[in-house]
């Protein structure tokens, strides 16, 4: 009975001294608990257990710890420093730039944009260029009669229903440009098709811009994209001038990492020119051009190409294929304004180009509207319905498979059609339209969206 007692009393004694044990653990342990730093105070999102040099200063600053008292006093302090380390390892991992290729969409070189380097302000150009636009007069005096004259005053009054994030920019701006760059390849775009006029000459309300070419192209080479020309209708144009034109770009810009150029079935690698208002000249004149018999041909020389018409009216088809062009594209952000642009005509054209050996392209717009500089043509506006008529497009585009879908555009903002970054703006005298209840970039994500969508679907096609 002794010896029973005895044991019964060291147990006993053991389990309490056991359980102080315990105690004093859990106490010690909450203790230090309450040192640690709490990081939810600069941010967990930054990844800070992903960067090493962090960590190891964080044991080091743990294992220095000599007594509860003083890591109480220092528990501040140690927060304070391990703030500065990861701002500061964070700060050392960016490069002056930031890698592009991480950061945005990759480029499609399928999809191609229209892009007008001919706005100007004070700052750059001693002046306002394009902003400034007049209002146009209708052709027929009864009716201008009716609407308002004179021009637009930047920067408040600008010529366009919307107003640029940018503001009232000027092309030749470098920080412009390369927001455009940055722009275009988040909308994942692969190929800028640059609105061009020769050296000297430009369009009736602006100025020679051809010296910019080489920005864009620095700029573009920047963001992986790549340029492409799109011939305006300058003067006397004719199938020798275009010669001398196209071996100008093709000499002088040709040798760029950013020039385009594009595959064909047969393996070649040729530069591609989009020419506005093809159907201004004849055929004959093209065919000395774009035939092999012509009297000015330029093909299987070391200028030869792939020259896309613009298809206007339906027999335009007939003219495109007589005068050797090499593929069709319709341009207008209207559906419904002409036979081209009409999205129910889409399938019958690329019918066509098929059976002739043609490429067809599409145009595909965000919208309509040019009554800031012609005010009488209401009845072409096109509403953008908050997206859907710009997924609409490219639904009806992707329907008939094209080879490249262009983009009708990314910033020609008189007609209204641009999908760079818009915002609200409210002036004395004009109310803009916005992208309202959608951000500025709306139109650059649903770009990037289909663009993902066709890469997806060719693929299919080509199964």
């Amino acid at each position: 009975i002794l010896n029973y007692d005895i044991m019964a009393r060291f147990r006993r004694r053991t389990c309490i001294i056991l359980l102080l044990f315990i105690l004093f653990i859990c106490s010690i342990m909450m203790a230090l608990k309450t040192l640690r730093p709490d990081r939810a105070g600069f941010g967990d999102p930054f990844g800070l257990g992903l960067l090493p040099e962090l960590q190891q200063r964080t044991v080091l600053l743990d294992s220095k710890q000599n007594s509860l008292n003083r890591a109480q006093g220092d528990t501040v302090t140690r927060v304070s420093n391990l703030h500065n380390v990861a701002v500061n390892t964070m700060k050392a991992s960016m490069s002056p730039v930031k890698k592009v290729e991480e950061e945005l969409s990759s480029p499609n070189y399928n999809f191609h944009i229209f892009y007008y380097t001919w706005y100007g302000n004070p700052q750059f150009d001693g002046k306002y260029i394009h902003w400034n636009h007049p209002l146009l007069p209708h052709w027929d005096p009864k009716i201008a009669n009716n609407y308002p004259k004179g021009r637009h005053n930047p920067p408040e009054d600008i010529g366009a229903n919307f107003y640029p994030e940018l503001g009232s920019y000027s092309s030749k701006d470098p920080t412009v440009i390369e927001a455009h760059m940055k722009q275009m390849r988040s909308a994942s775009t692969g190929v800028i098709v640059l609105s061009w006029y020769p050296p000297g000459m430009a369009d009736e309300n602006g100025e020679p811009t051809d010296d910019l070419v080489p920005v864009v192209l620095g700029y573009a080479h920047k963001y992986n994209l790549k340029v492409t020309f799109h011939i305006e209708p300058y003067k006397d144009r004719d199938d020798r001038s275009m010669y001398h034109n196209v071996k100008y770009i093709i000499d002088k810009y040709g040798s760029h990492p950013a020039f385009y150029r594009h595959k064909t079935s047969t393996g070649r690698l040729l530069p591609m020119f989009y020419v506005y208002d093809s159907y201004v000249t004849i055929p004959e004149i093209w065919a000395n051009l774009l035939t092999v018999s012509g009297s000015q041909s330029i093909r299987n020389t070391p200028y030869d190409a792939l020259f896309i018409a613009l298809l206007v009216e339906e027999r335009h088809k007939h003219d495109i294929h007589r005068s050797g062009f090499d593929g069709m594209y319709t341009y207008f952000a209207t559906n419904g304004f002409s036979y081209g642009s009409s999205h129910h005509n889409w399938a019958s054209l690329k019918a066509f180009c098929d059976s002739n050996n043609l490429m067809f392209i599409p145009s595909v717009g965000p919208g309509y509207i040019d009554t800031s500089i012609r005010p009488w043509n209401n009845h072409n506006t096109r509403n953008r319905v908050n997206g859907k008529y710009y997924e609409t497009a490219f639904s009806a585009a992707l329907l008939v498979r094209p080879e490249i879908i262009s983009i009708t555009s990314f910033n020609e903002w008189h007609e209204g059609t641009q999908i760079e970054k818009a915002v609200p703006k409210r002036t004395g005298q004009v109310i803009y339209l916005d992208y309202k209840p959608h951000k500025p970039n709306v139109y650059l994500e649903l770009t990037q969206k289909w663009s993902e969508k066709y890469r997806k679907e060719q693929e299919q096609w080509l199964m």
